[in-house]
């Protein structure tokens, strides 16, 4: 009577045991579990993230568009350190809407409409990649961060703002990332591990969505590895490439990280590819030397995020980009501090700074306007 108790008892593990098996095969065939070892529940210093915490969005049920200010950054400090400067934040956090809203998104569309070829770029190995983020967006981020703003429903998502609705599948890729930069107003990148042995553990960019590059060519970025990407920044293979390369591969799912930057544009245009940087090279050949207009300088910064995708295993790298009149920021007090932090660009870890930035043209005049001195 025992036997034949613990061979049922066996035979109903087996079938169990079968079952859990093709359910997880089944899982893995739907994408609903990740086949990437990387994309599993990590722990990394006693904390712990998964998949899980990509879905734990916080609601912000009384959000007033209209209301909401943009977000003041003011990162500048006495000197200039190329570090990564990160913190943690959640998945909550990755996009900020404020009252510049209409305005920009209607810039974004007409970039998308006039030049696209500029904007946007996604290549066939980062098309899971961009459509897993497009419906992650549409069905659960959007609309469950901004309900007053975005409604789900079985045909699409509703963004309330501008009467548009976004389908729930997009024809391709690509539509998916137009569609992205049409009703969020911040700009993402989609980065995968190489494929060539000798570039093992190293991160390409294979997708984007760019409206606003701050003097950069995205579509040259494309197909580059981040040491070729930030080539033009002064001490980055020095100070940041290996621990960037390792933290790119580390990052585990459920994990993300901000950052922010700051720079002083002489110009007001969100979109471009170049004016933003300089080289010890076009000094010498009479570069930077042109007139500022201090009116039309703004203290331009970003707002940086770094997370994975739980299916594909693709890095996204997104920022949102605010402009700061200088005497807005005078009027706060701080002219004699962004004052230090304009000396700082060449006094830090990498004193080529004031040049990349283009210090050298605008610093000693930005200066004098902040001081009141003129």
């Amino acid at each position: 009577m025992i036997k034949l108790d613990l061979n049922r008892l066996a035979h109903s593990w087996v079938f169990l045991l079968l079952g859990l098996a093709f359910y997880v095969f089944r899982k893995i065939r739907q994408g609903e579990i990740s086949k990437t070892p990387l994309t599993n529940t990590s722990k990394k210093k006693g904390a712990t993230y998964s998949e899980e915490l990509y879905y734990r969005i916080e609601t912000l049920k009384d959000f007033d568009l209209e209301k909401t200010e943009p977000i003041k950054i003011r990162p500048f400090k006495s000197k200039y350190h190329l570090t990564m400067s990160i913190e943690n934040t959640t998945m909550s956090d990755l996009v900020a809407m404020d009252n510049t809203y209409r305005e920009r998104i209607t810039l974004r569309k007409k970039l998308l409409n006039e030049q696209p070829q500029d904007v946007l770029a996604c290549n066939p190995k980062a098309e899971p990649a961009s459509l897993e983020f497009y419906e992650w967006m549409i069905t659960t981020y959007l609309p469950q961060r901004f309900p007053t703003l975005f409604t789900l429903s079985s045909t699409g998502l509703k963004n309330q703002i501008t009467s548009s609705t976004l389908p729930l599948t997009p024809s391709s890729a690509s539509e998916a990332l137009s569609l992205i930069g049409e009703n969020v107003d911040d700009d993402f990148l989609f980065l995968l591990p190489s494929h060539k042995p000798e570039h093992e553990g190293k991160y390409v960019l294979e997708a984007f969505i760019t409206c606003f590059p701050s003097g950069f060519s995205t579509p040259a970025k494309l197909n580059l590895k981040l040491a070729d990407i930030h080539g033009p920044v002064p001490g980055y293979a020095q100070k940041l490439e290996m621990s960037m390369d390792r933290f790119f591969a580390s990052l585990p799912v459920g994990k993300i990280v901000k950052r922010h930057n700051w720079s002083i544009t002489t110009h007001r245009r969100l979109f471009t590819f170049d004016g933003n940087h300089l080289t010890e090279d076009e000094i010498a050949n009479g570069a930077g030397k042109e007139e500022v207009d201090v009116e039309q300088c703004v203290l331009r910064c970003e707002r940086q995020t770094l997370h994975r995708l739980p299916r594909s295993g693709a890095l996204v790298f997104a920022f949102k980009t605010y402009q700061y009149g200088l005497k807005e920021v005078r009027d706060e007090g701080l002219g004699e501090p962004l004052c230090e932090a304009i000396d700082g660009l060449g006094r830090g870890n990498v004193p080529g700074m004031m040049v990349y930035k283009r210090g050298v043209q605008w610093g000693e005049r930005v200066k004098r306007f902040l001081r009141g001195e003129d």
